[in-house]
C-alpha cells in the first residue's frame, strides 16, 4: 500500500509537469493561429503592417511570438517610424513601452519624429513632443523636423514645433519665404519668426520671395507687417529685386506711391493700438479654428484698454510653468536667473519711403520711394509734398564713427514734424527713416495685461526686483536684473505662441 501510495504520487507529479510544459507551450503553437485571426502572418512585413495599422494587440502577440522589436525595413527605418508616418498613436505608445527609443534612427538618420513631420501627422507630432521627442535632431541631410516642416510646406507641424525651436524660427522663415510656402509664413510669423530677419547680404523675408517670384509670399508678408521700403546693403528694395529678377507683376505689388499714413509719424498711442488690434486678430483666428466662439479665452478676447508703457509697473507674480525643455543635457529656454512673466508677443518698427540723401547748408536732398516723383529739395519750414510734415531742422554734424572706431564722422541730419500728432523725429542720411522708436508689445503672463516697452525703461517683479529694458530687438527683448547686472533675453512668441 505504501509502495501504491508513493507510485500516484510520482504519477501526479509528472502528469503537472507535463500539463505545465504544455500549457507554456500553448501560446506558441497558437500564436500564428491568433494572428492568422486578425489578419497577420509571422513575418516581419506583417510586423509593421500591425504598426501601421495602429494595432497594438497584434504587435503585442507578434512579441510573444519571438519577434524582435527593433528589427528594422530594408531602409532601415523601425515600427516606430512606421507608426509615426501613419499617425499611429496606439502603436507608438506600444512600442516605446517595450524598449524602443523616441529618438530611435532609421532611414537617413531620421527620428520617428522627423518621419511623422514629413508624413504630415500633426497630432502625432505633437504627441512625440510631448513625450521627449527631441525637435533639435538633425537627419543625414542636417535638416532639423522644423526645417523639414517648412521644406515639405506641413504649417500644422510648423506649429506645433515652434514652441520647441524658437531660435530657429527666423532661419525658418527664410527659408519658407524661398520656396513660398505662404501658409508656413503665416504658422512662423504667429508663433515668433519675425518679418523684420534679413541675411547677411541684407535681404529681407519680402526680399526673398519678390525675388522668386512668389505672389501668395508676397501677399502675406506685406500682410504681417513686412516693410516694402526696407534696403539691402546695395540700397535695393523687394521691388527692385523682383523687377530684376522678371517678375515686374509682383514689383507692381510692392512698388507703389506711399499712401498718407506712411509718412505720418506715429504717437505710442497710435502704436500701441495699432499693435494690440494686429496680436488680437491673429491670436483670435487661431482659436476660432478650435473652438466655438463662446468658449474663447479671455485672454485672446479684444483688448479692453491700450496698453501702457513698460515703465514704473509692477508685474504679477510668476505664475507656475512647466521645468524647461530639454534636449540631452542642454536646458532650451536659457534662463540665468527668474524672470518676471513677461510674453513678448509683438514687435514693430515702422519705415517710412522717405530718404534723406543729403544736406548742403540749410537745404536738404529727399527722395521718396515708391514715387515717380525725382530727388527734391526742402529748407526748414518747407512742407513735405503728400504729408503732413514739415522740416523743422536740417544741419550737418559729426558723430563717433562706426567705421572708424575713436574717429568721427560727418552726418547730414534732417528733423521733421507731424502736424497732425505733433511727434518729431530725426532722420539720418543712409539710415533708414522710421515713424516712432523700436518697440515690443509684452504681456504680463498671468494676469494677459499689455505694456508696451522700450529701451530704458525699468519695471519691477511682484517681489520688488527691479529690471531695465536694455534693448528691443525684432526677434527678442533683452532685460537686465537692475541688482545684479545679470542679463536675460525673452524670445518673441508671437501672437499665438
Amino acid at each position: 500500500m505504501h509502495r501504491l501510495r508513493h507510485s500516484s504520487a510520482r504519477l501526479l507529479v509528472i502528469v503537472m509537469i507535463l500539463g505545465g510544459q504544455t500549457a507554456c507551450k500553448k501560446p506558441a503553437e497558437t500564436v500564428k493561429t491568433d494572428l492568422a485571426e486578425a489578419g497577420y502572418k509571422l513575418t516581419p512585413e506583417d510586423w509593421f503592417r500591425a504598426s501601421r495599422d495602429n494595432d497594438a494587440a497584434a504587435l503585442k502577440q507578434f512579441l510573444a511570438a519571438g519577434s524582435k522589436v527593433d528589427i528594422k525595413t530594408p531602409s532601415g527605418d523601425t515600427a516606430l517610424h512606421v507608426a509615426a508616418q501613419a499617425g499611429a498613436e496606439k502603436s507608438a505608445d506600444f512600442l516605446l513601452s517595450h524598449g524602443l527609443k523616441i529618438d530611435q534612427i532609421g532611414a537617413s538618420d531620421r527620428t520617428p519624429l522627423m518621419a511623422a513631420v514629413v508624413a504630415n501627422q500633426v497630432p502625432l507630432v505633437r504627441w512625440l513632443l510631448r513625450h521627449g521627442a527631441d525637435p533639435r535632431a538633425k537627419d543625414s541631410g542636417g535638416f532639423v523636423p522644423l526645417m523639414l516642416a517648412v521644406r515639405e510646406g506641413h504649417s500644422g507641424a510648423v506649429a506645433e514645433l515652434a514652441p520647441y525651436t524658437r531660435e530657429s524660427l527666423d532661419a525658418a522663415l527664410q527659408l519658407a519665404a524661398l520656396l513660398g510656402k505662404a501658409d508656413v509664413i503665416d504658422a512662423l510669423t504667429n508663433y515668433g519668426a519675425s518679418s523684420y530677419t534679413r541675411m547677411e547680404d541684407g535681404r529681407t523675408p519680402l526680399m526673398i520671395a519678390a525675388e522668386n517670384g512668389h505672389k501668395e509670399a508676397v501677399a502675406l508678408l506685406l500682410d504681417v507687417g513686412a516693410s516694402r521700403y526696407a534696403t539691402t546693403e546695395a540700397g535695393l528694395t523687394a521691388a527692385d529685386l523682383a523687377t530684376a529678377a522678371g517678375h515686374p507683376e509682383i514689383s507692381a505689388m510692392i512698388l507703389r506711391a506711399p499712401q498718407p499714413d506712411e509718412l505720418a509719424l506715429e504717437s505710442p498711442a497710435e502704436v500701441a493700438e495699432v499693435m494690440a488690434e494686429f496680436v488680437d486678430h491673429r491670436a483670435a483666428a487661431d482659436e476660432e479654428e478650435k473652438v466655438e466662439e463662446k468658449e474663447v479665452s479671455a485672454k485672446v478676447a479684444p483688448h479692453r484698454t491700450t496698453p501702457r508703457p513698460l515703465e514704473g509697473q509692477i508685474l504679477s507674480r510668476v505664475v507656475a510653468s512647466s521645468p524647461p525643455r530639454k534636449s540631452g543635457t542642454t536646458v532650451t529656454n536659457g534662463d540665468v536667473f527668474p524672470t518676471p512673466p513677461l510674453v513678448m508677443r509683438h514687435y514693430r518698427e515702422r519705415e517710412v519711403p522717405i530718404r534723406l540723401k543729403s544736406v548742403q547748408g540749410e537745404t536738404a536732398t529727399l527722395e521718396v520711394a515708391g514715387s515717380p516723383q525725382p530727388a527734391f529739395t526742402v529748407r526748414p519750414g518747407d512742407a513735405i509734398p503728400g504729408s503732413n510734415l514739415t522740416v523743422v531742422r536740417v544741419q550737418r554734424r559729426m558723430e563717433d564713427s562706426k567705421v572708424n572706431p575713436g574717429g568721427t564722422t560727418q552726418i547730414s541730419v534732417m528733423v521733421v514734424r507731424d502736424n497732425q500728432t505733433g511727434m518729431t523725429r530725426e532722420w539720418i542720411s543712409g539710415v533708414p527713416s522710421t515713424a516712432h522708436d523700436p518697440v515690443a508689445l509684452v504681456e504680463d503672463a498671468a494676469t494677459g495685461e499689455r505694456f508696451l516697452a522700450t529701451p530704458g525703461q525699468r519695471f519691477k517683479a511682484a517681489d520688488g526686483t527691479d529690471f531695465t529694458v536694455v534693448d528691443v530687438r525684432p526677434n527678442q527683448l533683452i532685460i537686465e536684473q537692475v541688482s545684479t547686472g545679470a542679463v536675460q533675453t525673452i524670445p518673441l512668441r508671437g501672437p499665438r505662441g
